[in-house]
């Protein structure tokens, strides 16, 4: 209490019945504020059970949970800490009797099978892969995935905002000013989102648009239903709830009265999770319904150099009423450092030296980050790998990379592959090469040169080491080949055994096997976040396929739930959020990431490096042919057309937050790296860049 400013302390200690709307831009301390109201009201002997800690998503929970580990904290019942998505899953799996028959399922006496977001792609896949066949979005040229991604999205965005399922291709239709044939697009997907829909109702199977539906239309109404949440939970704690969906500030509405406290806390200018249904509008509403506001204005993180660049930035973007938005205080330029470079490159070299002159003067790797508007392959390679021969410590994240296009992945499945022949799969020499690379530590040369020999694709063979001549034998080394050995023996064993399922199996390998001394992933600790991550879907996966037992396209039993969860990540079915790849391992580590991605990871660094200031990925919306979160919301209207001006509108709003977001959790610097020619090698003259030249010639004029 006594490290909190003034009025930090008047919302801590507020009385145990106060109904709180606090608001403040990011970094002045607001979460804070909640972690010590959370604890004061503990200590004040608030019993932990009838406290519920909501956020719009589970990584942001990690400042409570921290404090709840604290050994400070007393007994007196677990915190229940949840988002409005988990609440209503919780709230459907024990009252599944009340909702079944009356939501329509046609099996409701037997359970609900809860699907994640992989295993709702691959039931997706399960109905429109057929109708592809039949000619359904013939004028689309798209990967399947993201096909069934925003199918998908589209029942989720109904269900968040509140109107019916039915409805989304007529709306999505009425808005659209374009080329006649999109129109038969937005008529598939409806078609699609029915049938899936149809199909859940059938098999007992519930997606996140249905488990929200079920519990706004049939449980929360329910006096039972209310009743057991209301008297269980009587104090609130709701954390950036800009970020939540309409429904759940519509439910915290509803809800509100009967809670003992609230303390609902609202960032300024936030809302980056637009294109996921986030709408700030009905969360700061919320406002109407709290006796008590707090304002706090303070940012405990950005100079005032930083804030001026900020608005500097907000002004040129979108230009405020005065006519010279520019003029008097600063710009805020000379937090700015940039790169003058011909060819992009130059760019990441230069990079490289400004990290590791920051390092060198003693500022820690964990308080650089490097943001790009998207994060490729090509780049995170290039910026890996120079970072790594300076010995910088360096770690990426993309939550929408798949599981596929990780190595270490790529590596356990193969292996899984070659352990069962009856799978029918059958891993090329180089699979086999690049995962005895991985799992035996070696060299890609000298690991291809073993699987040439060992390996025999027709029959998944795997021949001895000793039977390897002499001198290839010294070539690949004796050490690689006693791995080679251990790995073989083990392999080989396995098809000897029962079969397992194939988190098991993985399990298993990672645990016996690879994660020992002398193996590569022993001490490869991105690769064991992988190996987590993929084993965790596969349980999941398991775990929604048995219960369910349902039959394949061709009617025949799914011959294993191993080869199919292999062909579902082979169609690039995203991997769903894990929340081990959010937390930040190693601490001390650059972190490269899409500017969103850092973002809502919400926390604070000391200097930020932007890449490809000029790209339009900076202010341009992913295509997306069959969806589009502006229309699916509330505030559109039902017949008003989407129009090349709201585009341009919408795109430079979202530009001025996501910079004023980024700026608002830097503390001191930003480093801009531009080039001539950009990552693609063409020029680019995106509206970013054009704003940064704004503020640069402003500065100029006042200097």
């Amino acid at each position: 209490m006594d490290e909190l400013t003034p009025a930090q302390t008047d919302v801590v200690a507020a009385p145990l019945e106060a109904k709180i709307f606090l608001s403040g831009p990011a970094g002045c301390g607001k979460t804070t504020v909640g972690v010590a109201r959370m604890l004061g009201l503990l200590e004040a002997g608030v019993p932990g059970a009838s406290l519920l800690v909501l956020t719009p998503q589970r990584t942001l929970q990690e400042p409570y949970q921290n404090a709840l580990r604290s050994p400070e904290v007393g007994a007196g019942g677990q915190v229940t800490l949840a988002t409005v998505g988990g609440l209503a899953r919780r709230t459907v799996d024990l009252f599944w009797p009340l909702a079944a028959e009356a939501a329509g399922f046609a099996n409701p006496d037997q359970p609900p099978v809860f699907l994640t977001l992989e295993t709702a792609q691959y039931y997706m896949a399960h109905i429109v892969r057929p109708l592809l066949e039949e000619g359904y979005f013939e004028s689309l040229t798209i990967n399947r995935n993201r096909l069934y991604a925003q199918i998908i999205d589209n029942l989720n965005k109904a269900a968040a905002v509140g109107f019916p399922h039915t409805e989304i291709g007529a709306r999505l239709d009425a808005a659209w000013l374009g080329d006649p044939s999109q129109r038969r697009v937005y008529a598939d997907a409806q078609d699609c989102a029915n049938r899936f829909r149809d199909y859940c109702l059938e098999h007992n199977l519930l997606d996140f648009s249905l488990q929200l539906e079920i519990f706004r239309d049939h449980l929360w109404p329910d006096p039972l239903v209310r009743g057991h949440l209301t008297q269980r939970y009587r104090h609130l704690i709701y954390d950036n709830l800009e970020e939540d969906i309409p429904l759940a500030h519509d439910l915290i509405a509803d809800w509100l009265p009967d809670f003992d406290s609230a303390l609902l806390i609202f960032d300024e200018g936030g809302g980056y999770r637009r294109f996921l249904g986030a709408d700030p509008e009905t969360g700061r509403r919320l406002s109407d319904l709290c006796p008590s506001r707090a304002v706090l204005a303070e940012s405990f993180v950005v100079s005032e150099e930083v804030e001026r660049l900020a608005r500097s930035l907000e002004n040129v973007i979108i230009p405020a009423a005065s006519p010279s938005p520019l003029k008097g205080e600063g710009t805020g330029a000379s937090v700015l450092k940039f790169s003058n470079a011909r060819f992009y490159p130059e760019v990441l070299d230069w990079v490289t030296d400004e990290i590791a002159a920051l390092m060198d003067g003693g500022l820690p790797a964990s308080e650089i980050v490097v943001l790009a508007p998207y994060l490729s392959d090509a780049l995170r390679f290039s910026l890996m790998n120079r970072l790594e021969a300076r010995r910088i410590p360096a770690r990426s994240h993309r939550p929408s990379r798949s599981l596929r296009d990780e190595p270490a992945a790529q590596a356990l499945l193969t292996l899984a592959e070659i352990a069962h022949p009856d799978w029918g799969l059958r891993p090329t020499s180089f699979d086999a090469a690049y995962a005895f690379m991985l799992a035996l530590e070696s060299d890609l040369v000298r690991a291809q040169l073993l699987a040439e020999i060992v390996y025999r694709q027709r029959d998944l063979n795997l021949s001895s080491f000793e039977r390897i001549k002499p001198d290839v034998q010294e070539r690949i080394t004796f050490v690689l080949g006693s791995r080679y050995t251990q790995l073989r023996d083990w392999l080989l064993a396995c098809r000897e055994r029962e079969p397992m399922p194939l988190d098991h199996f993985l399990r298993r390998l990672f645990g016996e096997v690879l994660s020992q001394p002398g193996f590569g992933f022993h001490r490869n600790f991105d690769a064991a976040r992988v190996a987590a991550s993929l084993i965790e879907s596969a349980q999941k996966f398991r775990r929604v396929m048995e219960p369910a037992n349902f039959a394949s396209q061709e009617g025949e039993p799914l011959a294993s739930l191993g080869r199919e969860y292999i062909a579902m990540l082979q169609e690039g079915v995203i991997a769903a959020q894990y929340l081990e790849s959010w937390r930040d391992q190693p601490e001390e580590a650059v972190l490269i990431a899409p500017a969103y991605t850092f973002l809502m990871q919400n926390r604070p660094v000391t200097a930020q490096f932007w890449l490809n200031p000029g790209s339009e990925g900076w202010t341009e919306r992913l295509f997306q042919p069959l969806t589009q979160p502006y229309v699916l919301s509330r505030h559109w209207p039902k017949d008003g057309l989407w129009t090349d001006a709201d585009e341009v509108a919408a795109a430079r709003g979202t530009l001025a937050r996501l910079l004023t977001g980024l700026l608002r959790r830097c503390r001191e610097r930003l480093y801009l790296g531009i080039s001539d020619l950009g990552e693609s090698g063409f020029e680019q003259r995106g509206v970013l860049l054009k704003a940064f030249q704004r503020v640069l010639q402003e500065a100029n004029r006042q200097g």
